[in-house]
């Protein structure tokens, strides 16, 4: 990853082309921001009330919970609906909505108002703002960084009792995990195990069937392991990289892990049970997407010193990497206040409203904020967060991606949760699938 140094120069500039350009307009309008329902949009609607006061528009929501974000937001691109003039929408879904002429393209309006997408964290531009990938193409301004994760209950590991008998079984020390071996090893050595008079278990994950949680899992284990989705060097070529021995590796590590160490029942879970699981005291780790660590950390059960944050592990031969998560903000193209949508990000880009966003709970990719002395220590899950951005890939972003995740859910749910066939047989059959998906969108 690039380095994430940031110039106060460039900060300043930016600060100044954003304000000098804050003044409303004659007529004041009524917005509507689309966004999934979850903290951060509640933490967004407070924010937003800077902008109400400011421009004098007023600001509607329309947050729609996380089963049924992608298909009502989809649906409402692809219909030409008239609700969002705003949208918070999924990083999987900036092909499809810039090929589709769904969102508005944004390089002018950020070449006018100095708006640089140098100074946002560089993950983040690729995956949450252009299409095509690695190209200065924008379509969406990050909005809140977000990657998947790992919670871990650090007053069980910091019992001596427990780190005596975990030394003597393993030969090291129950601390945070470097490798996905080691993961399973303290996930194991929890299973099952009676604490405070509660039997306990070891790792709640993703599972989860009906939308992306098990691909949004079990890729975590597979880009550890060495998973490509293509050959680097020839586009869209997928066997041999798919289902490599490396990924098949990384999918069997996946369903050890679901196999040896997870919670009774948990075999369609995502992240609101992997919370709940975490939350009531049932496992020692959950991985999750990095949203959650706020509510775990003001948790009255699990939060503050009881626990503890760290980045997706690595794999056996020292690769690591983990999904990414979070969003940009778009204009939809459909919508009659366009100018009006781009005030409101041109005040959402401001340093010091993207510093406020950070303290009520939104995770700013801006770099003038992550890269402040103060932002590491400044909460007890802000320096791994910083960690696990460095590492981040994303799942496909191609107009076809519905399509593609559907084939990896099914894939890896029936073979990691309903035990049916290899991993080989898993990703040899994903190979088919997404070969089929490209065929039919003219990618071969």
């Amino acid at each position: 990853m690039k380095s994430l140094l940031l110039s106060s120069a460039l900060a300043a500039g930016m600060y100044i082309a954003v304000a000098a350009g804050t003044a409303s307009h004659a007529q004041a309008a009524d917005l509507t921001l689309c966004w999934a329902a979850w903290d951060p949009a509640n933490a967004l609607v407070e924010l937003s009330k800077d902008f109400e006061a400011k421009s004098g528009n007023k600001m509607h929501y329309e947050f729609v919970p996380w089963p049924n974000f992608a298909d009502r937001m989809l649906n409402e691109l692809n219909s030409g609906g008239k609700l969002c003039d705003l949208l918070i929408g999924d990083s999987q879904w900036i092909g499809g909505a810039a090929e589709n002429k769904q969102y508005v393209k944004l390089n002018d309006f950020f070449d006018k108002e100095g708006i640089k997408m140098d100074d946002f964290i560089p993950a983040t531009v690729v995956g949450y703002a252009e299409w095509p990938k690695n190209s200065p193409n924008y379509w969406a301004m990050p909005a809140f960084g977000d990657v998947v994760g790992w919670t871990y209950r650090k007053d069980w590991f910091s019992r001596p009792e427990l780190q005596a008998e975990f030394k003597k079984k393993y030969s090291r020390d129950l601390a945070v995990p470097k490798s996905w071996d080691e993961l399973i090893d303290i996930a194991r050595f929890f299973q099952g195990r009676e604490i405070d008079g509660k039997k306990v278990y070891g790792a709640a994950i993703y599972t989860e069937r009906g939308s992306e949680g098990v691909t949004m899992g079990a890729m975590n284990a597979l880009y550890s392991y060495g998973f490509e989705y293509q050959n680097p060097k020839k586009p869209y070529e997928l066997d041999g990289f798919v289902n490599s021995p490396d990924a098949v590796a990384g999918l069997e590590e996946y369903k050890k892990l679901y196999d040896c160490c997870t919670p009774p029942g948990h075999s369609d879970a995502y992240m609101t049970q992997d919370v709940d699981a975490y939350k009531s005291g049932q496992v020692a780790l959950q991985m999750n997407f990095t949203f959650t660590w706020p509510g775990i950390n003001a948790d009255a059960n699990v939060g503050g010193d009881k626990s503890g944050y760290f980045p997706n592990p690595a794999g056996p031969k020292g690769v690591q990497f983990a999904q990414l998560g979070g969003q940009g903000i778009s204009v939809v193209a459909a919508s009659d206040k366009q100018q009006e949508a781009l005030d409101y990000i041109k005040w959402f880009s401001q340093p010091e409203i993207q510093q406020k966003w950070w303290k009520l709970g939104g995770y700013s990719a801006l770099r003038a904020v992550v890269e402040d002395p103060s932002f590491a220590s400044s909460q007890p899950y802000a320096k791994p967060f910083l960690d696990s951005m460095a590492i981040v890939k994303d799942f496909w972003a191609e107009p076809a991606y519905a399509s593609l995740l559907q084939a990896s859910q099914k894939r890896f749910h029936d073979y990691v949760v309903a035990n049916q066939g290899s991993a080989k047989n898993a990703l040899d059959g994903l190979v088919k699938d997404w070969q089929g998906v490209f065929q039919d969108d003219g990618k071969y």
